[in-house]
Order: C-alpha cells, then structure tokens, then sequence
C-alpha cells in the first residue's frame, strides 16, 4: 500500500480511487473485539465453565503500514473422572504498535471439589462452601453459587452477567453474554446435576453449553468464548476464542492477512473475522 501525506490534488485522488486506493490508509475510526476461550465444566455434577473474557473498542486511528498481530484463545478441557475440574480457557491477544498489547483472559473452568475457576468470567461453583470464579473488571462476571451434593450446581459467569446460582435440584444456568458487530458470544456454561429427576443449567446467551445429568454436558460454541456446561459423567469443553477488526468500507481493503480470516463487507464496514492466529496490515 502506498504512503500518502500532504495536499491531494483532483487528478491524484482520482488516480487513487481507481486504483481503489482512496482513501488514503490508514483507515480511521477501526474497531476491534477480542473475545478468549472459555473455561470448560466440571464433572460429576459439577458446575458451568466460564465465557471467555470479551474486549472491544472504537475509534482507534493506526499508523500507515502498521500490523496488528492476532492469537485466538482455545477453549477450556471438561473435567473427566481424572481431572474433576474443567480447566481454563487461554488468553486471545492483539497486539501492534498504536495498541500496545490487548489481552483477554480465558474463561474459568467449572468446580468441584475446590471453587471455581477464575477468569475472564469465573466458574460456578459445585458446593456452597466451596467460592465461585472471580470475573474480570471489564471483560465478564462472576460464576454462580453451587448446592452441593450433586443436588444442584452453579453456573459460569457470562459476559453481561453472573452465572446463576442453583437452589435444590437445580442447577444454576450460564450467565448471559452479549451481541457484539452482530456476533452472538460468550455466554457461560450451565451447571451439572444428578440425572435422577433434577433439573441441570442451560448454557447462557452467546455460546454457552448447557449442564448434563440425564443427557451428557454441552461444548461452548466454537469462536463464541462460550463455557462448556457441567458434566454428570463429563464436563463440555469451552468454545474458541475470536477477533474482529472492522472499519468503515469507504476505505481500501487491508494491505495482507495471515491466518485466512473471514472478509466480509457489509453495513458499511469492511471486517475481518479471525477464527486462527494471525495479523492484518494497513
């Protein structure tokens, strides 16, 4: 991509805009939303994973030629008879030289013999005495509170709220997540239950998996940073991590990309959504 300074004058902008050039990079006004992996449940009853931590901002104004590097977080493992507690989701990350280093915190994983994860959202936890996950300022919330017993356990906390805390025989659902540039993420995983006749968690809004205990725990949502739900046998696993760069589509396209993300352009923005570690330059 040229480097262009100075006064344009009428021929120069329109050989620019033939060469679809106009106008000149770096585009104002780009927008960024960086969501991590979530935390996966716990097993035997145990609570809902964390959504992944979620970032987004407005209005940032890039220097010419500049890289914006990219590394997407995978989701959290569900807790197995060997490993009763889900682990936590990893970090996505942006960085560049205008932005510094940009990090969101992965999910939480789901408790159960000790409390829940924390996180970007924390993990709910199994029994009442044990803590929930502590949230991230800015980026989620706390898990929910478990019963105990396999009589009921918390939910992972969500983007836009708590986990949800279980009462007797029912387990507390995924907190809510959010709609961000259309996208639908980081919903936390609902709690797990005893399948005899109790009610297991949903998984929240934006990609959170839902709870076993009949029926076998949900995964979060793939590039949602959803939290897997609570296993009776096992935990779901946490969805992938996400990010978007989006700016207005009265600009050129990006100069390169590395790690083939999604182009679309549509109401009124050009986007890039990165489901891989990669980078995009202006």
């Amino acid at each position: 991509m040229p480097s262009y300074s100075g006064v344009w004058n009428l021929p120069a902008q329109m050989q620019a805009k033939a060469a679809g050039d106009w106008p000149p990079f770096p585009p104002s006004n780009i927008d960024y939303l960086v969501v991590a992996g979530g935390g996966g449940g716990g097993y035997d009853s145990a609570a809902g994973g964390g959504a992944g931590g979620l970032l987004q901002a407005a209005d940032i104004n890039l220097a010419a030629s500049e890289t914006i590097n990219i590394t997407i977080g995978g989701g959290g493992t569900g807790g197995t008879s060997g490993a009763s507690e889900g682990t936590s989701g990893s970090n996505s990350v942006i960085s560049s030289s205008t932005l510094g280093t940009i990090t969101a915190i992965g999910g939480g994983g789901g408790g159960r013999n000790n409390a829940g994860g924390n996180g970007g959202s924390g993990g709910g936890s199994r029994e009442s005495g044990l803590a929930v996950g502590q949230g991230t300022a800015g980026q989620g919330n706390d898990g929910g509170l478990g019963y105990g017993g396999g009589r009921g356990a918390g939910g992972g906390g969500g983007a836009s709220a708590q986990g949800g805390a279980a009462v007797l025989n029912i387990s507390g659902n995924g907190g809510a997540g959010l709609t961000v540039f259309g996208y639908d993420l980081a919903g936390g995983g609902g709690g797990g239950i005893d399948a005899g006749g109790y009610t297991a968690g949903t998984g929240g809004f934006g990609g959170g998996g839902d709870g076993g205990g009949a029926v076998a725990a949900q995964d979060g949502s793939t590039n949602t940073g959803g939290g897997g739900g609570g296993g009776r046998l096992v935990g779901g696993s946490g969805g992938s991590g996400v990010v978007v760069i989006r700016y207005p589509n009265t600009y050129a396209d990006a100069a390169s990309t590395t790690g083939s993300p999604t182009f679309t352009n549509t109401g009124g923005y050009k986007i890039y959504q990165f489901t891989s570690s990669g980078s995009i330059t202006f």
